[in-house]
């Protein structure tokens, strides 16, 4: 093994808090805190910027990741009583690392994307010669348990696709007074319920990440052929279907737009003065509004539309390679768990409806 060449400067340990849900979804509960100051480390500085300018990850994979590995340089810290020394560890360090977890008791889904995390981490420390091999490459750890993916029923997607325009946006007028939102006391973007239908029709009609539609330009929408050309996750492109709907609605919503945006501007903008592209959060905390305005779930994500988009491309007889090149899927297996989906729905079918069942 090579001498370490840029060795970590310590950090003070600090308080652990909450698990992710998922590296591409916000922080979501367990035990690892966001808020707690990121430690001082070069290999983990260089990772992030690694995560960030060279693989194109989405900013919550990088958020996720690097506070994982903030949280495991504090365990080694408390536990071993220094900082880790990244070419040093070894296979028992982190077994007794997911023996602290499982202590914890923490899903078997936060576990395993903490030793995702540490994987990527470890590659990235192998390409760069730092080590031969990576010390958690075939850890054993508990299986994750297969949930399926909770989806909006066709009729459920047509009430929320209705909300926006349902939507008490303002106060009754008064005279010298603009209309202001009641839930904000903001000044209401006049664009801002055309902008959330054509940005719900898009992300159901294309079956979009938030952060792909967040990223969508002007240029990458084909008018005629009815494409989009979508940049996903480690900025690897693919080529999309846009039905009609859509495309009518994002042109209902640029009229509203004091002028036409150019073909470098984004889509979807976070208000009608600011040509800059739509926030993560405000989409989020949107959709939450228009979910209770169509009698829905408020807790729904926006990345249930996905789901939903494409368990009904296989409910309607698509193909999974065809819906798995769609969606963006690197492995046919991230793509067969909707497979599930719809199966259950045929034996559910089938037992209520078959004299012999």
């Amino acid at each position: 093994m090579r001498p370490e060449r840029h060795p970590q400067r310590h950090a003070p340990a600090g308080n652990s808090a909450s698990a992710p849900g998922g590296p591409d979804v916000p922080w979501s509960g367990g035990s690892v805190a966001a808020a707690a100051p990121a430690v001082s480390d070069l290999w983990l500085d260089r990772f992030t910027q690694h995560l960030t300018t060279e693989r194109g990850v989405s900013p919550y994979t990088v958020r996720n990741y690097s506070q994982i590995l903030t949280e495991f340089f504090r365990w080694h810290q408390a536990e071993r009583g220094q900082a880790p020394i990244w070419r040093s560890l070894h296979r028992d360090d982190f077994r007794a690392y997911l023996r602290s977890l499982g202590r914890q008791q923490l899903s078997r889904a936060a576990i395993q994307l903490r030793f995702s995390a540490l994987r990527t981490f470890y590659k990235f420390l192998v390409r760069r010669g730092e080590l031969d091999s990576s010390p958690v490459r075939n850890l054993n750890l508990p299986k994750r348990e297969q949930r399926l993916p909770r989806f909006l029923t066709r009729e459920q997607m047509e009430a929320l696709l209705q909300a926006p325009l349902r939507e008490n946006w303002s106060e009754p007028n008064v005279p010298g007074r603009a209309a202001r939102g009641k839930r904000t006391g903001r000044p209401v973007d006049p664009a801002a319920p055309v902008r959330d239908l054509a940005i719900l029709e898009t992300i159901y009609s294309c079956g979009l990440r938030i952060g792909e539609l967040c990223g969508l330009r002007v240029e990458d929408i084909h008018w005629q052929e009815q494409l989009v050309r979508v940049r996903g996750k480690g900025r690897k492109e693919r080529v999309v279907p846009i039905g009609e709907p859509a495309l009518e609605a994002i042109r209902f919503y640029w009229q509203r737009l004091p002028r036409l945006p150019s073909l470098k501007d984004p889509v979807f903008l976070r208000s009608s003065a600011e040509f800059v592209p739509v926030p993560a959060r405000t989409l989020q905390s949107r959709l939450k509004r228009y979910l209770e305005i169509a009698g829905l779930d408020p807790h729904l994500t926006p990345h249930k539309l996905r789901h939903s988009y494409a368990t009904h491309l296989l409910d309607a007889g698509a193909d999974l390679r065809s819906v798995q090149e769609l969606l963006g899927h690197a492995h046919l297996v991230t793509t067969q768990v909707y497979t599930h989906v719809t199966t259950e729905r045929l034996k559910r079918a089938y037992d209520q409806a078959h004299p012999r069942a």
